[in-house]
């Protein structure tokens, strides 16, 4: 499932793509528009690849601190989508920016989520094999708040450039 949603967002950023090409007046700039799709592609992918090495590693259960970071990812994305309904024809800079620096907030904690994972992981596990997946697992769910904190950049940007 998550990887139709994955190849479902690759088919929309191309459509954008292939869309700016064909239009004159955009909404706000092409670069911007740009940058919001590949910003927005890149947490699909990281989505994507945390989920693809859950499955390929056989891991059949989340440890506590994956589940924490689903949280934050679980709720950046209602905070993203909040801040990109705001993408109308007037702009409430207030409100965008107030869940900007909310996202920027949540990948602050992830952040702290991610290092206690790993010092759990290395602390309290000797099996190397364990050890590796869960590394790589747990650095593309702490990358899904990376780029997600790349896409509130850009609609800071936005707001406060057109509000």
């Amino acid at each position: 499932m998550i990887a139709a949603l994955e190849h479902k967002g690759d088919n929309i950023t191309h459509q954008i793509a292939t869309e700016l090409h064909r239009t004159f007046v955009t909404p706000f700039d092409r670069e911007d528009i740009t940058l919001l799709a590949q910003s927005l592609d890149d947490v699909t992918d990281f989505i994507h690849s945390a989920a693809d090495f859950m499955f390929l590693y056989n891991i059949e259960q989340p440890t506590q601190r994956a589940i924490e970071l689903g949280n934050v990812i679980a709720e950046t994305t209602l905070e993203k989508q909040k801040a990109v309904g705001q993408l109308t024809k007037h702009i409430d800079q207030t409100q965008m920016l107030k869940h900007c620096v909310e996202i920027n907030r949540m990948e602050n904690v992830a952040d702290r989520i991610y290092r206690a994972a790993l010092v759990d992981l290395f602390a309290n596990n000797s099996d190397l094999k364990l050890i590796i997946k869960w590394r790589e697992i747990y650095e593309h769910m702490e990358t899904v708040t990376d780029r997600r904190e790349d896409v509130a950049n850009v609609l800071e940007g936005v707001a406060l450039k057109y509000s």
